[in-house]
Parts: structure tokens; sequence; C-alpha cells
């Protein structure tokens, strides 16, 4: 199929149909309404099925009810809606349903802005619900890879039985860029081809969905199943992308989603002063790319680790945990929908050269 140009939320909305999800639960939010817009008309085209919530705490049912017959589901939305589907996101990971949610972030906490923000990071990788739960969570870069992990992010549900975040900042949401999608999209699934499915127990047992165990013992060993299930996730699917990356670097930022992309064109522009730098992107936010990060930050040649997001700073405190504090951590960042410059990178990163040469000078 040829490259067509779209905007990041109906990119997302395309590529759920090319990956088989046909059924979307969804309430409407700036930055990421456009997604409901276009799937309004797109879906019943491809005999899908859309149903606009009267709220995001109704949206998470849905989902749970839909996502329990076995049909790929899934729903959009940004920071607020998210925090009111909390309640049913921990029902689903507990009952072992795959659903694919987006976020596409905007500034908090409370109401906040419609601005571009990478503030919810705590929210999702470190569960933004109750209980002993994880959720995959990848964050794109581009309208393409939101499109990729969009696609990739069902069969991951799947695999594991798990839900499974999209996270992007509002830019992600509102670019228009050059998209390809897949050349044959994906028929709906079949749920009678599921052994967990409720799909009406004619000519087999009963299956019954819940998260709910009474016995302190059940309870437990759901737990531990779960936990067994992100060990495996943990070994199989961590994704990241090194950029310019070599044994001449000094600095080694840390950054993703699209803050990746600013960062690379600070990178690029240092380059040409001579001054290598190298960029370590988590793609999936958890699983946390942790050896690679440790193996990247362990490098004799790094003087420092440097960490740039649209928050006040969320993400390093995993930067920290992973790389175990071996080099120094400089965190520079802007909220509110304050997007850093490639102007701001660079001088942070003189900041850090600047000072290690005086240290140097001092010893």
């Amino acid at each position: 199929m040829a490259k067509k140009l779209m905007k990041g939320n109906e990119a997302l909305g395309e590529a759920a149909i090319a990956a088989g999800a046909l059924n979307y639960f969804a309430y409407p939010i700036t930055p990421q309404s456009e997604v409901a817009e276009y799937l309004c008309w797109r879906l019943p085209q491809v005999g899908g099925n859309f149903v606009q919530a009267e709220s995001e705490v109704a949206v998470g049912n849905m989902l749970f009810g839909a996502a329990a017959t076995g049909k790929r589901v899934f729903t959009t939305s940004s920071s607020p809606g998210i925090s009111l589907m909390q309640e049913a996101i921990s029902y689903m990971a507990g009952a072992h349903l795959p659903v694919v949610l987006i976020n596409i972030m905007r500034g908090g906490p409370g109401l906040g802005g419609i601005l571009p923000a990478q503030s919810d990071y705590f929210q999702a990788v470190k569960g933004g619900g109750h209980g002993d739960y994880r959720l995959v969570v990848l964050a794109p870069a581009s309208v393409q890879e939101a499109v990729d992990l969009m696609i990739e992010a069902f069969d991951i549900a799947e695999r594991y039985l798990t839900p499974v975040m999209i996270i992007g900042d509002g830019m992600i949401g509102q670019m228009m860029e050059s998209v390809e999608f897949p050349k044959k999209y994906r028929q709906q699934n079949d749920p009678s081809k599921s052994d967990w499915a409720l799909t009406g127990a004619d000519g087999r047992s009963a299956r019954i969905t819940k998260s709910l165990f009474l016995d302190g013992k059940k309870l437990e060993d759901n737990c531990l199943k779960l936990e067994a299930k992100y060990v495996e996730i943990r070994k199989n699917e961590v994704k990241y992308e090194l950029y310019k990356v070599s044994n001449k670097n000094k600095v080694l930022i840390t950054a993703y989603g699209t803050m990746a992309r600013i960062c690379q064109t600070a990178i690029d522009e240092l380059e040409e002063e001579k001054i290598s730098v190298g960029l370590m992107r988590p793609i999936s936010l958890y699983p946390f790319p942790e050896k690679e990060m440790f193996k990247e930050a362990n490098k004799p040649n790094i003087l420092a680790i440097l960490d740039i997001e649209m928050s006040t700073g969320q993400m390093v405190e995993d930067v920290e945990r992973v790389t175990k504090s071996i080099k120094p951590i400089e965190f520079f960042g802007h909220t509110g929908g304050i997007v850093p410059t490639p102007e701001e990178v660079k001088d942070k990163v003189y900041e850090i050269l600047k000072k290690f040469k005086k240290d140097k000078k001092k010893s």
C-alpha cells in the first residue's frame, strides 16, 4: 500500500482496523478526540462497532465485558480519562483479559492543559490502579511507529492475556506524517478458537472470567500467575533504540517518545561541533530495557547520563534504578505543555562537559 499523509490520531484508528480490531469504546477528550471522529465513520465501513459511552468509567467496564468475549477491543483517551478507567484496568489485568489502551497524554495533574506532556509515566509504568499487576507499555516516537506498535500491541495482549498501553504525548496525536499500512489487513478474531473466551457453554464446560478471589490462597495463586507472566514479558518483549551510540560518547542521553526525536536533533548538531553524544531510547517502558541501559551507561567513555523528559522527571527514577547510579545522572525537562528545544538539550550537555572539565582541573 502506498504511503499516505495522516494525522497521528487518525492513523492510530486505521492501525487498529489493520490489526483486525473492530470493537472500539471511547469517550471524547482532547488531544485525542480525532480517533473517535475518524472511527465513527470508518468502522461501519468495515463491519466494526463504535460505542461512545457516557463516561470513561463506563468505557472501562465496556472493555472488560467485550474483551471477555474474545474479540479484539480497544480504547483511546487522555490523562484524566485514563485515570477514570484505572479500576477497570486493574480488573482486566486480574482477569487475564487482552485489551489495548491508548493514552495521548496531556499536562497535569488535575485537568491540567491540553498541550503535550509526558507526565503519565508513573501512572502507566508503575500501575495506576490497585493490586499486584503491570501493563505492557509502549512509547512510539513517530506516527509510523505508532501504527506499527498499535498493530503489535494486539498480538502482545493476546499472547500474554494482558492489557497493553500505548502512550504518546499530544504531538504524536496531532502531528501529520507519512505512514504506510500493511498490504493485507487482518480479519476480526474468531473467539470460538479461543480456550478462554466466553462464547457460550453449548458443547463445552463453563468458563468463568473474574478477578474476585475471596480465598487468600486462590488470590495469591492468581497474583503469582500474573507475576510469572510478567517474568516472560521481561524476557521477550524489551524494545529500545540506540542512536549514534559509540565508544566516543561523553554523554548518554535517555529519552522516550517524541522527546527522543528532539534529542536526536541536538545530537546531530553537537556532532557537527565534534561533541559525541549518544541516545538510549526505551520503546517499551515496561518491560524497561534494564540490561541494555546498564551496559551503555557502564561504558568507560561515558562521563554522565542526561535524562530528558516533558515532565518534572519520572523516567529518571528508572534510569537511576537500572544504572545503579554508576555514573552521575542529570535531568532536564519542562512540564505543563512546554517542549524542551534542541538548543536547551545542547546547553545542558555543554553544562555537563564544562563541569567535568572543571573537576578534572581541580584533581
